[in-house]
Order: C-alpha cells, then structure tokens, then sequence
C-alpha cells in the first residue's frame, strides 16, 4: 500500500530522518517505537505532506505522495489521528465526527459509518451533543480516532493514541485498534508504550535520532533484548 523509501528530513540544522525506508502493507498493523525526538512524528507528517522532505519517496499504490499538499493525501484515504486528540473543544461529538466526513459526498454511507463508529464506541453515541471541551481525556482520544475513520480511510496513522490515559482506558483504546484493524484497516501506529503497540502489530521499526536500527515482526521484537532493554523496562 505504502512505501516509503530514503527519506530524509531536515529542521534546519538538525537532520531528522536518515534515510528510512518503511513498507506499510495492506490490512497490517505496523508501528514505529523510539524515544521521544526519534522521528516517529516526522515520519507522520512527511506521510501526510504537513513536512517536506529533503530527499526520498513516499509512494501509495504506486504513486508519489511527496508532490501532493495535505487535503490532497486526505482525499487518497490517507489520515492522521494527530498526538494530543486535538478534537473541536467547542463542537459537540456529532459536529466533530461530521467534519471528519468533510471529504465526502455519499450521504448514504456517512450515515453508515457514523453508526459504526456508535458501534465501536457506545460511550460517543451516548454522549451526541455534548461539547468535546467537555469531555475526559480517554472520550476525546475515541472521538478523535472516530473523528478519523469518517473519512473511510485507506489507511489510519495514529499518533500516541494512550498517551496520558490510565491503564483500563488504554486497554480500550488498544481493543478498538485491534477491531478496526479485524474489519480490514490498514493502520501505522505510533507508541510509546512499546509493548502495547508491539503486541498488537504485525510488522514494527524501531528509531533512534532518526534512523532504523531495528526491524521485525512485533512478536519478534517483544523477545529481542535490546528492544526488552531499551523500551520494555526488562533488565537482562
């Protein structure tokens, strides 16, 4: 679906990817871990054509995305689930999940995918016209990734989505990924809860200042030791 391939990019002095090559595949769960400052959000938002990159290719189903501005990638089926939730504060869940449909014309399926996504979180249905300002911090990470799926994408980026939530709600969070991901989603995920994302992916990379250091299946790199050592709290 998604290759990635060379890519670098600089903030002026700093070089802040090195040359990384990524394959995201259909139907799979990939996720990148690494501290903070690796790059891992850079890499989401050179997908996403938010930062340009230096040099390389970022190819989806065989197209240069490099070329395309940020509406344009959204409108290929591309989209981010940004760190942080950033949801409407002074919208209501409903207005919020309707923006996500910005991109799209078929009424009947909007429809339709706002249902499935009452389905996957019963707790937003409920909470229709309340303002998302308003809401917990686990709530609004739910709204924002429904916010996401409105836009029926092809593939979902997602971006720290436990980040700041307690334990049960990560839990949730993580279910939610694994289901959206059971009806046939391509997602890239990005953690820094390594053992969560690793988990749950088929395929990871690991990042370190900018490049990949480590690659693998996710259950393969749970047992790796530097992985354990590094990222997992696991002492030899």
């Amino acid at each position: 679906m998604l290759h990635i391939q060379n890519l670098n990019v600089h903030y002026g002095g700093i070089h802040a990817l090195r040359g990384i090559n990524i394959d995201i595949p259909d139907n799979k769960i990939i996720t990148l871990i690494g501290a903070n400052g690796a790059g891992k959000s850079t890499t989401l938002r050179s997908i996403m054509g938010i930062t340009k990159p230096s040099q390389g290719s970022i190819r989806h189903q065989g197209e240069e995305l490099t070329k395309y501005k940020t509406k344009d990638i959204v409108e290929k089926g591309i989209v981010l689930v940004p760190e942080g939730r950033r949801v409407f504060a002074n919208l209501t869940v409903e207005e919020n999940l309707i923006l996500g449909a910005y991109c799209r014309s078929d009424k009947d399926e909007i429809k339709k995918d706002m249902e499935w996504v009452y389905e996957l979180f019963p707790r937003l249905k409920e909470r229709l016209w309340q303002k998302a300002g308003t809401m917990s911090g686990g709530e609004q990470q739910m709204l924002a990734v429904g916010r996401g799926l409105m836009t029926k994408p092809k593939l979902l980026m997602m971006d720290e989505p436990s980040l700041g939530l307690a334990p049960l709600l990560v839990k949730e969070i993580f279910n939610i990924i694994k289901e959206i991901h059971r009806q046939g989603m391509t997602i890239l995920l990005i953690e820094q809860n390594a053992k969560a994302a690793l988990e749950v992916a088929d395929y990871g990379y690991v990042l370190e200042t900018g490049t990949i250091v480590l690659e693998g299946p996710g259950k393969e790199l749970l047992t790796n030791e530097e992985v354990k050592n590094a990222y997992l709290g696991e002492a030899k």
